[in-house]
Formats: C-alpha cells, sequence, structure tokens
C-alpha cells in the first residue's frame, strides 16, 4: 500500500487562493467534515495555512497565456505528486492533461466545470471571431475525450451536467449557492439604504458593463454602486466617457466584508448580462447572493433566469440590450421602497428554502465519502 501525504488535493492554476467556490465553499465544507484538504494555488503569495487547510503555491502566475498553459501546468503535476493524494479535484480546463496524468497513475480525479468552457469560447473577445467556432468545437471534442479518462466531473449546473452525463461520465452538480447568513448586515442598526443600485462581479463588455452605466444618465439622482476587476483598461476608458459615469461610484475589487457593505447600501442588485451563449443556461451567482441579502434582482430575461425571478418573486427581468427598459425597470422599483422590500423578502426566503449552500454542502460531503472510499479500495 502507498503512503499518502495528502488526503484530497484541490487544484487551480487560475483563480485565486480565496476563491469563493473553491476555498470558502468547497475546501472549508470538507474540512468541516473531518476530511485533510490541501490547495494548490499558482499567485507566488507563498505557502500557508488558512483555517486548517494547508495552501501550497507553485509561484507566480506567467503573464503570457500560452507560456502559462504549458509551464504551470508542469509545476502543479510534478506538485501534486509530490503530495500523493488519494483524490484530486482540479478546477481550470487547462489542467485536464495534469488530471488525466494522475488518473493513469491511479489517483482518483475530478473535474470541476465552471463554465460551459465550448460556448464560453465563442465570446473571447482576444480570439478572431472567424476562429472561434472551430476552436470551440475542437475544445469540447478535445474536454469530452479527456473527462472520460477522469473518476468523475462537478458542474457548476445542470446544463453543464447533462453534457457530461451524456457521455457516459459520473456527474454531479454543485451550484454556487450562497451562504445563508454571509451577506446580510450584522449591524444593529443597518444605515438606511441609499438611491443606489449595485453591481458586483466582473466587469466586462459581455456582462452589460456599457448598457447599465449608459442608463445611469437616465436615472438622475441614482447611484450606480460599481464592484469588481475591470476586463482592461480600454473598457475603463470607455464607461468613464459616458455621461452616465459621473453616477459610479467605482469600488474596485473588494472583499466579502464589502460586498456585505455595498448590498446594504443599495436597493437593487444588477445582473443584466448580455444574452451569449454561456450565460443563458449559467446560475449567476451574484443574482443569489443579491437575493440573500434581501434585495430585489433586475435580471437578464432569459427563459432559466425568468424561471428563478418569477417563481421566487423576488425582481424583475429586462431585456439586456434595452438600456430603456432598464431605466424604466430601475425607476419604477425605486419609486417604491414598499415593493423593494417585499421582492427583497421574497428572494431571501427563496435562498433560505432553497438556493443555499448548505444544500450543495450535504450533496458534497456525500460524493466526498463515496470517492474517498473508492480511493481507498484501489490503494489496497
Amino acid at each position: 500500500m502507498s503512503t499518502r501525504t495528502a488526503q484530497v488535493v484541490h487544484l487551480t492554476t487560475v483563480h485565486p487562493r480565496d476563491d469563493i467556490r473553491i476555498f470558502h465553499k468547497q475546501c472549508r465544507s470538507l474540512v468541516n467534515a473531518g476530511i485533510n484538504v490541501t490547495l494548490v494555488v499558482n499567485d507566488g503569495q507563498g505557502d500557508e495555512v488558512r483555517g486548517n487547510i494547508k495552501i501550497v503555491d507553485i509561484g507566480s502566475p506567467q503573464k503570457i497565456r500560452l507560456r502559462r498553459m504549458l509551464e504551470q501546468t508542469r509545476k502543479a503535476l510534478a506538485t501534486v505528486r509530490k503530495l500523493n493524494p488519494q483524490v484530486v479535484h482540479f478546477h481550470d480546463p487547462e489542467l485536464l492533461p495534469v488530471g488525466a496524468a494522475l488518473a493513469r497513475e491511479g489517483v482518483l480525479v475530478i473535474y470541476d466545470a465552471h463554465e460551459d468552457v465550448p460556448r464560453q469560447i465563442l465570446t473571447k473577445q482576444w480570439i478572431p471571431s472567424t476562429l472561434r467556432p472551430w476552436i470551440s468545437r475542437a475544445f469540447e471534442f478535445y474536454e469530452n475525450w479527456r473527462v472520460r479518462q477522469l473518476s468523475a466531473v462537478v458542474t457548476a449546473t445542470p446544463h453543464i451536467e447533462q453534457r457530461f452525463t451524456a457521455l457516459g461520465v459520473q456527474t454531479l452538480t454543485i451550484a454556487n449557492y450562497p451562504h445563508l447568513h454571509e451577506l446580510v448586515s450584522t449591524t444593529v442598526h443597518p444605515p438606511s439604504r441609499e438611491a443606489a443600485i449595485c453591481y458586483v462581479g466582473s466587469i466586462t463588455r459581455t456582462r452589460g458593463a456599457l448598457e447599465l452605466v449608459a442608463a445611469m444618465e437616465k436615472l438622475p439622482g441614482v447611484k450606480l454602486l460599481l464592484c469588481g476587476r475591470m476586463e482592461d483598461e480600454a473598457l475603463k476608458a470607455e464607461l468613464q466617457a459616458q455621461p452616465g459615469w459621473k453616477q459610479v461610484e467605482y469600488l474596485g475589487q473588494i472583499d466579502r466584508a464589502g460586498v456585505r457593505a455595498v448590498m446594504a447600501r443599495a436597493c437593487v442588485g444588477m445582473v443584466t448580462l448580455l444574452p451569449l451563449p454561456s450565460y443563458q443556461d449559467a446560475l449567476p451567482i451574484k443574482m443569489f447572493e443579491y437575493m440573500s441579502a434581501g434585495l430585489p434582482v433586475v435580471a437578464s430575461n432569459f427563459p432559466l433566469w425568468r424561471s428563478i425571478v418569477e417563481a421566487s418573486n423576488c425582481g424583475r427581468c429586462v431585456d439586456p440590450t434595452d438600456i430603456a427598459a432598464i431605466v424604466s425597470t430601475v425607476h419604477a422599483l425605486l419609486q417604491s421602497p414598499a415593493l423593494c422590500a417585499q421582492l427583497g423578502a421574497q428572494g431571501k426566503k427563496a435562498v433560505q428554502l432553497t438556493y443555499n449552500w448548505p444544500q450543495e454542502e450535504a450533496r458534497l460531503i456525500e460524493a466526498y465519502r463515496h470517492w474517498l472510499a473508492r480511493a481507498k479500495a484501489r490503494s489496497q
């Protein structure tokens, strides 16, 4: 029997060490269940132990995408081999070769598909538009081939799960739903909400940043609390050139306490992503976080999102490309504090009953008990 120095390794060369899905939800939940977890990252911040989770850093990330995919993949494989874990759970599609290599060596390997990558490729601005369909199809073929070599796939949405289940792969959806009370204001006398809307998340063209800032010009007296990392400096300059920017309070990237504070200030949470294939079947974590904080949501009118918002009675859906529709919807909500309070309470109730992390956590831990038993049986 081989000697294992690590029970479970979570691996990412793209996400930060404090990633919400990876660290705050999956790793912490497993540790709280008594499972030994090591998180391997690639950020140059060094090794540490945080909340009983050992973090191993393989070095500063490469800025050149291709070099990162090649060099960091080799480093990741060597590091995980030294840790000699029973289970490896990796979170980036570029690590598929690492997962396949470890699976050939007898390790039980799990691939966490956060996104529908083939559909996501169709929206990548850095890829020439004429090449995107070809690269998307090629990657889907490659990804399908690789996952058949692994033990299981964890997906973020049922839509992604269906794709891998059709390949005969063991698949489990673990949705990115929020913790129940993390974003609820804990102050005895919370500050009064401002005449403000908020957007928290990556700030990109495809996530509706231009349309959202353009809408502000037609919402006098209303502030947009804008939080997250800009896609690039060109987008930032384009946003700042719009008349509506003078009503934007840009806070940049903020920690979880900062997110809670922003949601306590705003009256409405915005999630008006553009109608692209990679978004329409997604379960946007920010929508559920707004709901958990008691904020009514204004969301894109995709069929899946509309079904959630209407069933929960927690907000309104709009055409995200229609600036006038965004303006009229926000205006109507801000003009009725009682309606905002009612929709916010309904959203919070829906999270408490259905869209919450504890329910996903229980399914994750159950799956891990099964995987660790399989890994133990293999090693005997």
